[in-house]
């Protein structure tokens, strides 16, 4: 199939592309590089445009029909979120609907979103299936739920058939250490943790609360190997390939690990030792996040390939390692 990747050379979708191309899959990467990494892009030509320009999604469209869109581009940073509200509106909601005319015009009919566990806000129940009342409790968050809430008025007005997958915290990198976790600034944990560790300039990690109702007082949290969700990307396109109608299912392992545990299991990956310093809690982090993939396991057939934290750990720990290297 001819797939189009909105977002191909940002970390999620340099793998969705990587493992498009290995399944024999015609690649074509949409990105503005303003997060992703021209070098990234290996799997595919990339044209280089922006979503909230009409003109460049047009120029794409019209160079050559597409079976399956899958959109990874969006702004992600819950700290700038707040601090930008409209800038995070514009890029992901109106980009998203920008990308949705032109499939539309163009005759495009299949369309996997890159949505979040944002959508939840604070959770009631643990772990969290798709039926869990939606409450962002940031503007990113709100963002992902505002496109999840457009897509059924897509489908049923223009007949364009999506997936949306709420991902968990995304981790890990390619097995090869070839393309992984790249990021300026990097806010997620298993990145700053091994940051840490290759580059003592960095300055000890920051642990952000160790007095929540967990076992060990930090935050608890579902990490997902980044091919795991690149092989549901896989599925969820197979899917609406057969006819199969517009879902959203969530994204993660099932098991929720504390951020201590987390520093506790890169000291044994890496042999290293790892100081952190204890900071303030951040304004609305969960205790904990935790996901059911009950769905995806049943309507797709998805199951996670890398479903200990030690092996979601190493592949990171290979590119970092690699990078530092190259460095």
């Amino acid at each position: 199939m001819k797939v189009l990747v909105c977002g191909g050379a940002g970390y999620i979708g340099a793998h969705m592309c990587r493992m498009l191309a290995s399944a024999g899959h015609e690649v074509f990467v949409f990105d503005n590089l303003s997060t992703g990494h021209a070098y990234a892009v290996q799997w595919g030509p990339l044209v280089q445009g922006d979503l909230l320009r009409p003109d460049d999604l047009e120029r794409i469209f019209a160079a050559r029909s597409y079976d399956v869109v899958m959109h990874f581009c969006a702004k992600s940073l819950v700290g700038e979120s707040m601090r930008d509200p409209g800038g995070y509106f514009r890029n992901n909601v109106t980009g998203t609907v920008n990308l949705l005319d032109a499939m539309v015009r163009h005759g495009t009919r299949n369309f996997i979103f890159s949505s979040s566990a944002a959508v939840y806000g604070m959770p009631h129940d643990v772990p969290l299936a798709e039926d869990h009342p939606t409450a962002p409790i940031n503007p990113y968050g709100r963002t992902k739920l505002l496109v999840e809430q457009l897509l059924p008025a897509y489908d049923i007005q223009f007949g364009i058939r999506s997936v949306a997958l709420r991902y968990f915290n995304a981790a890990g990198a390619a097995l090869d250490g070839l393309i992984g976790e790249d990021h300026e600034p990097e806010t997620h944990l298993i990145p700053n943790i091994l940051r840490s560790v290759v580059d003592k300039h960095t300055g000890p990690l920051q642990v952000f609360g160790d007095d929540y109702d967990t076992p060990d007082g930090s935050c608890v949290r579902d990490y997902i190997h980044v091919n795991d969700i690149a092989s549901a990307h896989m599925l969820a396109m197979d899917h609406l390939a057969r006819g199969g109608t517009s879902q959203v299912m969530n994204l993660g392992n099932g098991a929720g690990f504390s951020v201590l545990q987390v520093v506790d299991t890169a000291r044994r990956v890496t042999g290293k030792r790892i100081d952190y310093q204890v900071m303030p809690r951040r304004p609305g982090d969960p205790p904990v996040l935790v996901a059911s993939a009950t769905k995806a396991h049943t309507d797709l057939g998805w199951r996670p390939q890398f479903d200990t934290l030690e092996s979601i750990v190493e592949t990171a720990w290979t590119w970092h390692r690699n990078r530092a290297a190259r460095e």
